[in-house]
């Protein structure tokens, strides 16, 4: 299958599927003319890729998780749910700092809102 049958099957652009070739997480063979041949299969990891994307996930992350994703039940260590336990808890922390921010900027509306009142009710 070519870039191009890929990207419609997949939903993904070819710019995209080039960079995750390059970042390690699809592959592809070479046609004797030199273009890129995927296997079908690739369009079900390139689905994964985009819903681990969605998740907040770095492709980093990704090439690490994607092998445990893929791997047969019985041969799986416990490093997926490891791995997703961290990124869990990543995104928890990520969600306590956003919370922090969202409540100083509320005060700082508040105050500054309270302030607005005093000086229009003064003038």
């Amino acid at each position: 299958m070519r870039i191009g049958e890929l990207a419609e099957a997949s939903g993904v652009s070819t710019r995209s599927l080039r960079y995750y070739e390059e970042q390690g997480l699809i592959r592809s063979g070479r046609t004797a003319g030199g273009w890129r041949d995927f296997d079908p299969t690739m369009i079900e990891r390139v689905v994964m890729i985009q819903h681990l994307l969605a998740a907040g996930l770095g492709s980093v992350t990704i090439g690490e998780l994607l092998p445990c994703l893929e791997a047969p039940p019985e041969e799986r260590t416990g490093e997926l749910e490891l791995l997703l336990a961290q990124q869990v808890h990543r995104l928890e922390e990520r969600r306590r700092e956003l919370d922090r921010e969202l409540e100083v900027l509320d005060a700082l509306r508040r105050d500054t809102s309270t302030a607005l009142t005093i000086t229009a009710a003064t003038a």
